[in-house]
């Protein structure tokens, strides 16, 4: 995807011809060995001159700093204009020459997301590390294990689904837990409700869930509608209040948490050259092949950087069950198989855990925008405008 473009030979008798022509920016660097099946050296750095003679340059005596001036045949590498770009292409190269190892060198860890459990008769949600395409419903990713069980323990007070790990047995004689006799689960375990019954709490999490929020507060504020028209001012009382912890807890829901499959943006960058926007696009949780968005090229061409997107993004992925079923409201025979994930490719847990680093991370370069209906267009040629912009001065230090 991100190639290393650029590739200087190396000659220790043409040291300083070579070391001139290595620009001092950052990048990504390889160092070529000469010996046939010797294991390359990569590395990032914020000055590629600076690496370079780091590894190549004469070592003082004495010194137990690496070198590679005797066995290095040439370097490869790539300008990159921020961190993210240098983390994917760092994350792209290491893949291709250290495949047994390139977790490691990149400490990639699976985020951590929320789940579902759609194939069990009696699901439960909870908070895991393994993403797999086992028909389970997935939603995230959160910054940390803490954070998402935080925002779960929360939201499952909404809801009245187990949280228990044993097996649903549904026997009458079973004693149920301290979340049974709160009247906060269904209890299925003792039969305390029917098995349609727990389905359909079950659909309302998830739905809940695949809309951020939207359908939970939708349904709450009818509720509060039909019992104001009713002149039942005490439940409308109470529906409100309930609208209220609703709405706080979805405060607190950050912007990259949704369902996986519908995980769907752009992350705008800026580029190594001058005025020159980097566009990846983020669908379904997977980063697709860059843009980059040269104004002053373009300022020159008949197409506007609007169509110019359309066709980098376009056309649009059909409709998940996700965003198709914020018109269902109540579960059907095959609710569960339109959420359910069928499809996690390996790339797909490494992906977001790069993402999931860079829009954690603070402070945070670039700009992230979702697509909801439709790409927005718009927003993301003033996102465009904010990325190239020259950051602020600081102030002057008071004297």
């Amino acid at each position: 995807m991100l190639e290393l473009d650029s590739v200087e030979p190396f000659d220790p008798a043409r040291e300083e011809e070579f070391f001139a022509a290595v620009p001092s920016r950052p990048g990504v660097l390889v160092v070529e060995m000469r010996a046939a099946g010797s294991r390359p050296q990569l590395l990032r750095t914020s000055d590629l001159r600076r690496a370079s003679e780091r590894l190549l340059r004469q070592p003082e005596p004495g010194s137990k700093r690496l070198n590679l001036r005797q066995v290095a045949a040439a370097i490869r590498y790539r300008l990159t204009g921020s961190k993210f770009e240098q983390t994917l292409t760092l994350y792209h190269q290491a893949k291709k020459h250290a495949p047994d190892r390139y977790r490691d060198l990149l400490r990639l860890r699976p985020p951590a997301v929320i789940k579902v459990n759609l194939k069990n008769d009696y699901p439960r949600c909870y908070v895991t590390r393994r993403i797999r395409a086992d028909e389970g419903f997935y939603f995230g990713p959160f910054v940390s294990r803490r954070a998402a069980e935080v925002f779960l323990n929360g939201f499952l007070d909404l809801f009245k689904t187990r949280r228990c790990q044993i097996r649903i047995r549904r026997d009458p004689n079973f004693p149920g837990c301290i979340y049974s006799e709160m009247k906060m689960c269904l209890a299925p375990c003792f039969a305390g409700a029917t098995e349609q019954e727990y389905d359909a709490e079950v659909f309302g999490l998830v739905e809940a869930l695949a809309t951020c929020g939207k359908a939970l507060t939708n349904r709450i504020e009818r509720e509060r509608e039909v019992a104001s028209e009713a002149l039942d001012y005490e439940r409308a009382r109470t529906l409100h209040k309930r609208l209220e912890k609703v709405g706080g807890l979805l405060r607190g829901l950050p912007d990259l948490a949704r369902p996986i499959e519908d995980l769907d943006a752009v992350i705008l960058e800026r580029g190594f050259e001058e005025k020159t926007v980097a566009v990846f696009p983020l669908r379904g949780g997977r980063l697709a092949e860059p843009l980059f968005l040269r104004f002053n090229e373009l300022s020159s061409q008949p197409h506007s950087v609007e169509q110019i997107l359309r066709q980098a993004l376009e056309p649009l992925r059909p409709a998940t069950a996700s965003q198709a079923s914020d018109a269902v409201r109540v579960p059907d025979a095959n609710w569960r198989s339109r959420y359910g994930l069928t499809n996690a490719p390996e790339e797909l847990v490494e992906h977001l855990s790069l993402v999931s680093r860079w829009f954690y991370s603070n402070p945070r370069e670039g700009e992230i925008l979702f697509r909801q209906d439709d790409w927005p267009y718009r927003r993301i040629l003033r996102a465009c405008r904010r990325v190239l912009a020259p950051p602020n001065p600081s102030p002057p230090a008071e004297s």
